[in-house]
């Protein structure tokens, strides 16, 4: 299969935008000063407010046979012409919870299936370029158990979509990520940030930090 690649790309205008829009915002500072701001928005925000879901989804043995991992995809970004490391994600469908939109995109990108004996759990509603942008999200951790051995189910990806799934180790995916940049991928920032974080967490955990 070919790489996929930017050939060329143009302004757009509001009117032919199926998916997003300029916006031009009025505003009086502090100081009483108006100012003006520019942002873009999502067209597709439904009723619960919430534009999409990202999913942390934790891998685990009934028997212990690997150590606790995640998944992780990589998707051609048109915008970087790169391909994106990142977790799954989706927007959120009408009439759909954080919740319900998080199980079926873990289901539908990479295979695997919440369980469902566990509670998601979800972030606040979060903002990841506020200063460009108002679009929002959840991040919803989902627990996936699996009987014995780490499992590779296959996906149910939508057309257009070309999605790769990875299985990492929790432990290990802060040093993966930095591997992945060194190659010449992109990575997701929020990806980025649990990940440092969790590598925070453990080196302050064991007296490692300083």
């Amino acid at each position: 299969m070919p790489a996929a690649k930017v050939n060329s790309d143009e302004p757009l205008d509001n009117k032919d935008a199926k998916w997003i829009r300029l916006k031009k915002i009025h505003y009086t500072d502090q100081d009483g000063k108006h100012r003006l701001w520019e942002c873009a928005e999502r067209t597709t925000r439904k009723e619960s407010g919430i534009d999409g879901v990202a999913v942390l989804a934790v891998l685990r043995s009934k028997t212990k046979a690997f150590p606790l991992s995640t998944v992780i995809i990589e998707q051609y970004r048109p915008p970087l012409d790169n391909i994106v490391i990142e977790l799954p994600a989706g927007l959120i469908d009408a009439g759909e919870t954080a919740e319900a939109a998080a199980i079926r995109e873990l289901k539908e990108e990479t295979g695997y299936e919440a369980d469902m004996t566990t509670e998601p759990e979800s972030s606040p509603i979060v903002f990841s370029d506020p200063g460009m942008t108002n679009a929002n999200m959840k991040l919803v951790v989902l627990s996936v158990l699996l009987e014995d051995k780490l499992e590779t189910p296959v996906p149910h990806l939508d057309d257009g979509e070309h999605i790769i799934t990875r299985v990492v180790e929790l432990d290990q995916l802060d040093a993966e990520l930095k591997a992945y940049d060194k190659k010449g991928f992109a990575v997701d920032a929020r990806l980025s940030h649990f990940a440092a974080g969790y590598a925070m967490a453990k080196r302050l955990s064991s007296g490692t930090f300083l």
